[in-house]
């Protein structure tokens, strides 16, 4: 019990006895039933000790009987606090306001974020979560259980297999599981597979249909590489050829490279911005006035204030603006050069479609003209050839 909260709720004191005899006071004081506590006493000094307010005040008949005064050295306790909060009342009606207003603002629900989706849209899930009363501005109380939420939000979007609820503070994320649909397939007429470009055939898998042409071998642009027809006779049939057909096929590309060229860099101005975030708004406080950038880069962090596990909707953000700008860079022959190839090899690439990988490359031509390098390169790629021709039948 000493030095309880019950002792702070109360108010206690520390006490210095001064003169009479303090050991008869002690054997009083404990006849009395008085609760003494943190007794300290040296024969050379006073005696203290700490007592509680209402006790305090009987010990008046004991301090006569044995001769003695008290002198107090300490006030603790909510009574002597809540007396000196009385002597600034402003001060104590704004620090009652401050904590009524930070309960009742970490009371609302202030952002709801969904995670998860794909093919169900945002809109979607925000609208579902609103029917069931959960939105910004909320009252938390106001909310039904994490679980049973879930499952209505559930029961609300059918294209759903799962939806979890987690409310952390002031924020409330949905989470959703997409149910997997099997993809829609296109009902496929017979077709033949032919070349789209002529090469040299490297490799033909026939997955379904007859296949027409062996690795090795030159083919041109529209000759068939998987045959749809199949069977001899009255027994041939029409199907759908499937299969995978690559090839070398060469392309010559003309590239001019110049010899300067202009770079984006950073010049080291830089502007700095600072707003006051309450919940999803942000309040512009500092940062203003100044011409903007013609190019810039704009890097924010974001920091909300909180309240042990509680994120509170407060915070500020900081923007931190770098100007752009142009310099113009000079190359060596041997660099436009390489950039040059470097530009030749990804537009080869992005024409010739996903897999293709370039087998050799071949320098034709390269001279010097006005500032500028020009190549005409031959590459070799390998790629696939395979492209659908439908197969159009005739009544007989």
């Amino acid at each position: 019990m000493r030095g309880s909260w019950i002792h702070y709720l109360r108010g206690y004191v520390t006490v210095k006895l001064i003169g009479g005899d303090a050991e008869r006071f002690l054997n009083e004081a404990t006849a009395a039933g008085l609760l003494l506590w943190d007794i300290a006493y040296t024969g050379k000094g006073p005696l203290t000790f700490r007592v509680t307010v209402p006790d305090f005040f009987r010990l008046r008949p004991l301090l006569k009987r044995c001769g003695s005064r008290t002198r107090i050295a300490e006030r603790r306790g909510l009574p002597f606090q809540m007396a000196r909060l009385s002597r600034r009342k402003t001060f104590a009606a704004g620090m009652l306001g401050f904590v009524c207003a930070l309960f009742v603002l970490s009371s609302l629900v202030w952002d709801v974020q969904v995670e998860g989706n794909r093919s169900i849209s945002e809109e979607t899930v925000l609208k579902a979560a609103r029917e069931e009363g959960l939105y910004p501005f909320q009252w938390s109380f106001r909310l039904k259980d994490s679980s049973e939420l879930a499952r209505r939000l559930a029961g609300r979007l059918p294209d759903a297999a799962w939806v979890g609820v987690d409310k952390t503070g002031t924020k409330v994320s949905i989470t959703i599981v997409e149910s997997a649909k099997p993809e829609e397939k296109k009902p496929e007429g017979p077709r033949d597979l032919v070349a789209s470009a002529d090469a040299v055939v490297t490799k033909i898998v026939a997955e379904n249909g007859r296949p027409k042409v062996k690795a090795n071998q030159r083919v041109r642009k529209g000759d068939v590489l998987i045959s749809g027809f199949i069977g001899e006779g009255e027994r041939r049939k029409a199907v759908v050829s499937k299969g995978e057909v690559r090839g070398i096929v060469w392309y010559e590309y003309k590239v001019v490279s110049p010899l300067k060229r202009q770079v984006q860099t950073l010049t080291g101005e830089t502007r700095d911005r600072t707003y006051l975030v309450i919940g999803n708004r942000a309040l512009q406080i500092t940062g203003y006035g100044a011409p903007p950038f013609g190019k810039s880069v704009i890097h924010g962090e974001l920091k909300r204030l909180s309240l042990g596990n509680w994120t509170l909707p407060f915070g500020k953000l900081v923007e931190k603006e770098k100007e752009l700008g142009l310099i113009e860079e000079k190359l060596t022959p041997a660099e436009a050069k390489e950039a040059g190839l470097k530009r030749a090899r990804e537009a080869v690439l992005a024409r010739s479609g996903s897999g293709s990988e370039i087998k050799a490359e071949k320098l034709l031509h390269e001279h010097t003209d006005n500032g500028k390098v020009v190549l005409n390169v031959l590459f070799e790629v390998e790629q696939s050839i395979a492209t659908e021709r439908p197969i159009i039948q005739t009544p007989n």
